[in-house]
């Protein structure tokens, strides 16, 4: 666990919000390739105490930080941030694979281990004076969120944030992201 978990989740104890998380986290071997080990988020969802102390954790993190707004990335990142968003009384914001979203849209490619993709934002959903905390379920190579941090600014709102329930420190994400965070907080519920 982080230290910056340790004050998330006034209403159950840090030590225990990790135990409750993270033993619901199942591992599932050689998925979606050989090699492997994908983190199944499902069993926690299932479990109401469980996914509403993370509702609660991260709405939490989004009131600290004063965000005005929250973006959830595509697609577990919906998951968690639109009712993250609604406890902490707050809009949410999908950041989608691009030609997902009608309309007028920023767009932001980014680089992935073999070839490139694209995330958008719709151009009108985040402005000047927002503060703006990105929820996803992990932190791996940081690329998605990096590129979503990029959208934020571009669209003239400032960064209160990135949260996440899990991230994969021996992948190196958080320090990709150093530099685009520009001084704003990664929270990280478990890490591993």
């Amino acid at each position: 666990m982080t230290a910056s978990a340790s004050s998330a989740g006034s209403s159950v104890a840090a030590a225990e919000l990790h135990g409750l998380l993270s033993g619901r986290i199942r591992d599932v071997p050689d998925y979606p390739v050989p090699g492997v080990m994908f983190k199944d988020i499902t069993p926690l969802l299932a479990d109401p105490v469980a996914f509403g102390a993370l509702t609660e954790a991260l709405a939490e993190l989004c009131e600290r930080h004063g965000a005005t707004k929250v973006v959830g990335l595509e697609a577990r990142g919906f998951i968690l941030a639109a009712p993250a968003a609604i406890r902490a009384g707050l809009g949410f914001v999908p950041v989608r694979k691009a030609g997902k979203l009608p309309g007028a849209t920023l767009a932001q490619a980014y680089a992935l281990e073999y070839g490139t993709a694209e995330i958008e934002v719709h151009a009108e959903d985040l402005a000047p004076g927002d503060r703006v905390m990105v929820i996803d379920d992990v932190l791996a190579t940081g690329g998605t969120a990096e590129a979503s941090l990029s959208l934020i600014r571009r669209a003239g709102a400032a960064v209160a944030g990135v949260s996440v329930l899990m991230e994969l420190g021996f992948l190196d994400g958080r320090r990709r992201l150093e530099t685009a965070l520009a001084g704003a907080p990664l929270e990280a519920l478990i890490t591993i």
